[in-house]
This record gives structure tokens, sequence and C-alpha cells, in this order.
């Protein structure tokens, strides 16, 4: 009879174990999170700054790594390379959006699960403290006065500066020499140091600088001002044709790989809804001049679609791009 009830009890504890989650104590190491972009960019910045708080509600340590290049491909390729169980994330912008587009890879957001859509900045189109021109209408007459001739700060094609160059060439004319830097950290201290002329920039990233007096402000690529830059004229006031692609800004975002197991993916999300609220980061969000979203599961990936669906059909419509978006499987806005 005793070994009887011992040996149910042994097959009962069996089954509860087998009902537990797989991953029920992840995590159980340090975490490896990429930034695809260079240190001191406005994406650097964010996940710096959220990442504590996230480590907190999760429970564990990450271990931040830098990993430019490509237009954020080879960070993103390194996540997606990796063994799909919670212990690399990719803390990315909204760049592989346009990757099929442009033909810089066969990947996008469609393939990696979004643990947590975090916020929303605007685009200010900065120059050098020193430049001679003040307004996005003088940078105009200045650009057409001398073809080629201007230095604009790139992070290469899909990245933030090429798109919002391709948007203005659509309604206008603007020829300049584009300066290919790993993130907009480097191509902030080549603007300070005057070794380009202006670069279209987050407002995260460059707000304190405009602040401060250390970066011009041209415009904010807006159709109206932002309270965060007063005084600071919304483009539209210089380029009205290009009212018809805003509103439009880059956004941050947590990624693990899509087949990551449900459990691990519930714990990410979770930990990172309870991050990015925290009320400590909601002012970080704020002084940077960022809107929080903090989307997750079915409410992410329709905020992904929706911007990526009028990105490059914009792009397409200005003819930015040669590939049509229906033919890399986008629908039309």
């Amino acid at each position: 009879m005793f070994k009887s009830l011992l040996t149910g009890a042994a097959l009962g504890l069996s089954a509860l174990t087998m009902a537990l989650p797989a991953h029920a104590e992840y995590p159980e190491r340090s975490i490896q999170a990429v930034i695809p972009w260079g240190a001191g960019g406005a994406t650097d910045n964010v996940m710096r700054s959220l990442t504590p708080y996230v480590e907190k509600e999760l429970g564990g340590k990450f271990i931040l790594n830098n990993r430019p290049g490509g237009t954020a491909v080879i960070g993103s390729s390194y996540v997606m390379q990796q063994r799909p169980n919670g212990y690399a994330i990719l803390l990315g912008a909204e760049n592989p959006q346009l990757y099929k587009v442009l033909k810089l890879a066969d990947f996008d957001y469609a393939d990696f699960y979004p643990v947590n859509i975090i916020g929303q900045n605007v685009v200010v189109i900065a120059a050098n403290a020193d430049a001679p021109f003040n307004t996005m209408g003088e940078l105009l007459a200045a650009a057409k006065a001398n073809p080629d001739t201007l230095r604009m700060g790139s992070t290469g094609a899909g990245g933030l500066p090429s798109t919002v160059s391709a948007m203005i060439n659509a309604v206008d004319e603007l020829k300049v020499r584009e300066v290919t830097f790993g993130g907009d950290g480097p191509g902030i201290t080549a603007l300070m140091g005057k070794h380009i002329d202006f670069m279209p920039l987050s407002l995260a990233a460059a707000r304190e600088l405009v602040r401060s007096g250390k970066l011009k402000a041209l415009a904010v690529f807006a159709t109206e001002e932002t309270p965060e830059l007063p005084g600071v004229a919304p483009i539209t006031q210089d380029l009205p044709a290009i009212a018809e692609y805003l509103p439009w800004g880059p956004f941050w975002g947590a990624f693990v790989h899509k087949d990551t197991p449900d459990d691990v993916k519930q714990k990410l999300v979770d930990a990172y809804a309870k991050a990015v609220a925290n009320e400590e980061f909601q002012g970080f969000l704020k002084n940077f001049g960022a809107q929080s979203l903090n989307l997750s599961g079915a409410e992410a990936e329709a905020f992904l679609k929706r911007w990526q669906s009028v990105t490059t059909w914009s792009m397409y419509k200005a003819k930015a791009i040669e590939i049509s978006p229906d033919s890399v499987g986008i629908a039309k806005p």
C-alpha cells in the first residue's frame, strides 16, 4: 500500500513537472542585447536608459553590444542567426522595415517577434551652429546655388537621413553629397566638428545639442511646431508640398527571433511593458522629446505594418525606390 502511494506521488510529481513551462527559470544567464547602431546615437541612448528598468523587472542581466553597419543589417542579421531561446535580443529602430524595397536584405520585422515598440520621435533638420543658413528655405537655396557641394550626414540607404532626403527630393530638389556614418552619434560628432554641413536627426539625438547652441535646428519634419523645440519652424513652412508624407517619424523597439518559446516571449513582454511604463523612464522619454508607445503583440504588429506601408509607398510614389512595395508583400496603406 505504502509503495503504491509513493509510486502515485512520484507519477503525480512527474506529470506536474512535465506540465510546467520548459523555460520557467528564464533567464538563467546573461542576455545578449544587440544595438545595431553606434554608441551615442538616439537608439543607443534610449536602449541604455531603458535597460536597467527591464533588468529589474525581468530579474536578469543584459549585456549591451553595439554592432553597427549596413544600416543596421549587421546587428539585425546577427540576432536572427542566434538560437531562438530569448538570450539574444535586438534593440533596434525602424530601418528593417525598408530592407526589402531597398534590396539591403530579404527580411524585415515580420521575421522577428515584437516584444515592445517603445516610442516614436520627431525628426529635426540640424546644421552646424555656424552654418550660413538658418532655415530650411535657406538650405534649399544654398543647395540649388551649389549642387552636390553641401555635405549631408547619412547612416546609409534606409537610414533616417536618406529616407528624409528622398522625401524632400520627391517634392523639391536637394542635391547634396552624402557622407555615411555608422550611426547618428558619429554623424553628430562630425556635424559639430564642421566635417559635414547638415543632417536629418531624431529629435531625441539632437534636442539637447540644439538647446545648448552646439547645433542649429533649421526645421522639424512635421506640419506644426513641436513643444520640445519652440520657435523652430515646421518643414512645411518652406516646403508645403512635403505635407503629403507627414506625419512621419522614427521609432524604437525590442525584438527576438519569431521562433522563441511563447513563455519566454511573455516574460519579456511583461518585463518591457512595466519598464517602459516606469515613471522615471517616461520622464526620460518626455525630456528626450519622444512619444511613448509601449505596444506589444497584435498592436505592435499593426503599428509595424502601417509604418512600413506608409513609408515604402510614399518613397515609391516619390520615385526614391524602384521596387514596388506590393511586389515584396507590402500592401498599400
